[in-house]
């Protein structure tokens, strides 16, 4: 039993010490300082650029300008992301984060010095070298995440570095126009700054866990095309990874088009603000927006990766986006936007960058993490071209900007929903989650990280199979009766979530082919689930468990989990008072436990897995007992709520 635990609980079966949090929270710091300086440095280059008395050339505009130095930061991404990849394979991610460090302070050495020459060549190849900088450390900073945290925080740790990153980006754009105006004259100083913020983030960098290398004798490859076309079919045959990495991608290209380009526009000629006010009021909302919608989804996700919040995260960003493309907009209106806008934003990107994270095997989680790094970027070099496209050919303004990335993001939805329902129906499960129902889960480190197995439940009510999904992030096979599988209003949702119907009724070919089908699913590596009662108990106890567990496990080598439902009947769609959804709930919302057992070996009978979920029931009844009343009390309330009933049961005559 203790091989089987260790063996599947968060893949590994061990956990980061003290030791490895202490190097997640120096990771923090070592990335905000460099996400700091990225927009300090790359603010304050554009104003230099801007306002630059250049050799006039054809075309040269506004735009153009701006769009170059975003490019010229997003291009080391495209050229460079796989070797970052490749070296946070090869070696340990601690040795590339210190090395990208050392680099960074040379890079500002440079940078100091074109500043004192207010030399545009040397300010546009610093701009160059950052975006190398930045494209050798994105795949050690988040291939470490996964090494420094468990599964369980992985979404809280996305969330926080979110946080820190997007609050860096505030500081660092109010920082950049401030160095700018401040420093007009002795930009030396500003130089001076830059290294110094250099040198605290190597110096933080020596904090970090040392970790050993994932896969020391990995080779390399020069042609950095073909390697990423090779991570891309590694990426494509996990549509959920992939579908992860095409919105990266899309959130990156989205983030640069509005916060490096539109938003200064829309300020410039909309609000007619000036460059400092557009930093700070402007592009500080939008990133403030970001990292506290990132804060809030790592916390609302409940130590696990809640992808039903990306489409609610695309539906607010639609919505805001929709809003600020609206003529007639005040200064205060449109920071409140660009505030939630950047929340749900945040809502968006913490679930894809922890799936981007816990997918990929180990081996290569640094190469794929590379390759979504070198797409994201792939979409900030094409925001660049499209802002010239818009602004500088089409002459669109910021607001018919807003109105075009809206009309995007919606059919960029619409598309991901076509293509994987279940996100839909885990943003519905999210709501009712958080609203209707309040599920406390134990246990959750029993879950097999990967790989697959049968899980075992109790079956209560009709939306068991609901707050199981809600309960873990893995996507889970049903077992579910023909019977209620059939009906038009099911049957696509079930279909979606790729239930597997069953029924006693049917011939014994096609009952066992049912079982088989589950058997299959489960070596192929997908969890599966029964409900071994075989039907929805209708006095509130454990019914005996029928032996179809044991036919589909016959010959697989996977663990099966128990798990049991405690506080689910006396909610609507239990079967107490002997009925179903026709009664009052006791409390909205509604305590739910699910309790999630020590993983059993495959050859355990239904009988000692009927045990396994008895002893779980028994432990969640403490979770309970917090929520009793004495029972005193509970009797008299019991009395005055049903006044004219007997202790038979039966309604007395009050005159008598």
């Amino acid at each position: 039993m203790n091989d089987i635990q260790g063996k599947f609980v968060n893949g590994s079966g061990s956990f980061p010490g003290a030791g490895q949090r202490r190097g997640f929270w120096f990771l923090f710091f070592t990335q905000f300082q460099g996400a700091f300086s990225d927009n300090v440095y790359r603010t304050l280059a554009m104003f230099l650029i801007i306002g630059m008395a250049l050799p006039h050339f054809a075309g040269d505009s506004r735009e153009l300008r701006m769009a170059l130095v975003g490019a010229l930061f997003a291009l080391p991404f495209i050229l460079f992301s796989m070797a970052g990849g490749y070296l946070a394979d090869r070696y340990s991610k601690r040795t590339i984060a210190i090395g990208v460090k050392v680099f960074e302070v040379f890079i500002m050495l440079l940078i100091t010095a074109g500043l004192v020459g207010q030399s545009a060549p040397i300010l546009l190849a610093g701009v160059f070298l950052m975006g190398t900088h930045s494209a050798f450390f994105g795949p050690s900073k988040y291939g470490l995440l996964p090494e420094l945290l468990p599964e369980k925080k992985l979404s809280w740790g996305n969330g926080l570095l979110e946080l820190g990153t997007f609050l860096a980006i505030v500081l660092g754009t109010i920082g950049g126009g401030w160095l700018f105006e401040f420093f007009t004259g002795s930009q030396m100083w500003a130089g001076v700054i830059l290294v110094g913020l250099a040198v605290g983030g190597l110096i933080t960098s020596f904090g970090i866990s040392r970790v050993p290398a994932a896969d020391p004798a990995k080779q390399w490859r020069v042609n950095f095309l073909a390697d990423l076309w090779w991570q891309m079919r590694t990426i494509r045959r996990d549509r959920v990874l992939a579908l992860a990495v095409f919105g990266n991608t899309y959130f990156f290209f989205l983030g640069a088009l509005i916060q490096q380009y539109t938003i200064y526009a829309y300020g410039k000629d909309l609000l007619h603000l000036s460059e400092g006010q557009i930093t700070s009021y402007l592009m500080p909302a939008i990133a403030l927006g970001i990292g506290v919608g990132s804060f809030a989804a790592g916390y609302l996700s409940g130590n696990k990766i809640e992808y039903g919040l990306i489409p609610l995260g695309s539906l607010g960003m639609t919505v805001f986006g929709a809003f600020l493309a609206q003529p007639g907009r005040g200064l205060a209106g449109v920071i409140v936007a660009l505030v939630l806008y950047g929340f749900f934003a945040g809502f968006f990107i913490v679930p894809i960058a922890a799936l981007i994270q816990h997918r990929p095997d180990h081996k290569e989680k640094g190469a794929v993490i590379a390759a979504s790094n070198l797409l994201s970027f792939v979409g900030i070099f094409i925001a660049a071209g499209v802002f010239y496209l818009l602004g500088g050919v089409l002459h669109l303004s910021g607001r018919q900007v807003f109105m075009a990335t809206t009309l995007l993001t919606l059919g960029g939805t619409l598309y991901g929903l076509w293509l994987l329902p279940d996100a839909f129906l885990r943003f519905l499960l999210w709501i009712a989650t958080h609203t209707v129902y309040r599920v406390r889960v134990n246990g959750r480190d029993n879950i097999p990280a990967k790989g697959g197995a049968l899980f075992v439940c109790n079956h209560v009510s009709f939306v068991d199979a609901l707050l199981l999904i809600a309960a873990t992030d893995r996507h889970v096979r049903f077992m579910m009766l023909k019977s209620y599988y059939e009906p038009p209003y099911v049957k696509p949702f079930a279909r979606a979530l790729g239930v597997i119907p069953i029924s006693s009724e049917q011939r014994p070919r096609d009952l066992l082919k049912s079982l088989q089908t589950a058997s299959d699913a489960i070596k192929e590596g997908h969890v599966v689930c029964i409900f071994a009662e075989g039907q929805i108990t209708r006095i509130g106890q454990l019914l005996p468990f029928r032996r179809g567990l044991e036919r589909i496990m016959k010959e697989v080598d996977a663990p099966i989990v128990p798990i049991a439902l405690d506080g689910v009947w006396g909610s609507l769609f239990s079967f107490e008072k002997r009925r179903f959804i026709w009664k009052l709930p006791h409390r909205i919302p509604h305590p739910v436990t699910v309790s999630f057992g020590v993983p059993m070996a495959a050859r355990a009978t239904a009988f000692e897995v009927r045990q396994a979920v008895q002893a779980l029931q028994a432990s969640a009844w403490q979770d309970r007992r917090e929520r009793m009343q004495p029972l005193h009390r509970a009797f008299v309330k019991t009395a005055r709520r049903v006044p004219f009933r007997s202790g038979d049961g039966r309604r007395t005559n009050p005159g008598t």
